[in-house]
């Protein structure tokens, strides 16, 4: 009897500790406003390690040399990423844009991400406040279409980045000349356009699995309370608190599930799911400006 009330008091305390760890991960509160990635060192950052070394660089330059001849000056990035988890890829690219602060502090400060999800195979342009007049969202979906997509399904990420930024570059150019841009402004299919605010799923699967291992807690603890004076003894005396405190424990524990629920938002996965992160152009791009006026404007889609 002995035995058995130890081996169920382990198994007690090894759900209690999953049970906290669990609820530590799900607490993390996911901001539209802070980005989820570190601070990027270049104006190209790939994370997923799909860009050849060669043509990254050259982008790089362009960016950068695209944003130092116009004024006001107008700043691009990308951001190459394995998954954003959960998480739509609309809140998590909004929320690198503005936690990146592309663009300038000025008043007018244009700016675009451009950032792609490889294994999710999903894409989204985000167009600053700023820039929407140049970069129209049926024009920025049209582009993608034209430029990514046919790439990606190819598994060349490399040309469509590429390709997409340069048809940004020569768009923008284009309006500010004002000469007609040679592509068509419809609107845009397939774009996804989910907003902040809503559980992600694998955060419900969480809680739900919170939930189950709260009855699983209960039951063991019935089962062991059941089985005499003795057990019921060594509980009140085992350091979870005395005078019945072991019948008020799992209504402890389900109570911190239930305010986990409130505080989860679906966070999404962290820097560890993105692999190496890849420097380069860092001594002559400076970083971004500081801006990340971006309210929800662009297009985006999959492959």
């Amino acid at each position: 009897m002995n035995k058995r009330s130890s081996s169920a008091k382990s198994i007690f305390l090894l759900v209690i500790i999953l049970c906290l760890a669990s609820l530590n991960a799900f607490s993390q509160e996911f901001s539209i406003n802070e980005s989820p990635l570190g601070a990027p060192t270049s104006p190209v950052m790939d994370y997923a390690g799909v860009l050849d070394a060669g043509a990254k660089q050259a982008l790089e330059k362009r960016i950068i040399d695209f944003r130092d001849k116009t004024n006001p000056k107008v700043e691009l990035a990308v951001a190459v990423v394995k998954t954003t988890g959960d998480r739509p890829i609309f809140d998590y690219s909004l929320a690198v844009a503005r936690g990146w602060k592309i663009g300038s502090k000025e008043t007018d400060n244009p700016s675009a991400l451009l950032f792609v999800a490889i294994d999710d195979r999903k894409y989204f342009t985000h167009v600053s406040k700023d820039l929407e007049d140049e970069l129209p969202d049926g024009v920025v979906g049209q582009l993608q279409r034209q430029n990514l997509v046919p790439a990606f399904k190819q598994g060349n990420y490399t040309k469509g980045v590429t390709d997409t930024i340069e048809a940004y570059i020569r768009t923008i150019e284009s309006k500010q000349t004002g000469e007609q841009p040679a592509v068509n402004s419809a609107p845009t299919t397939g774009r996804t356009r989910e907003r902040g605010g809503v559980r992600s799923s694998s955060s419900l699967g969480g809680v739900c699995c919170l939930i189950i291992a709260f009855f699983v807690i209960l039951a063991i603890f019935s089962r062991s309370s059941r089985r005499g004076g003795n057990n019921n003894d060594r509980w009140r005396g085992g350091g979870f608190g005395g005078g019945g405190g072991g019948s008020v424990l799992p209504w402890v524990i389900g109570s911190v599930i239930a305010n986990s629920i409130g505080n989860s938002s679906g966070s999404s996965s962290s820097s560890s799911d993105w692999g190496g992160s890849s420097g380069g152009g860092g001594d002559s791009w400076g970083g971004f400006g500081g801006g990340g006026d971006f309210g929800g404007g662009g297009a985006g889609g999959d492959w």
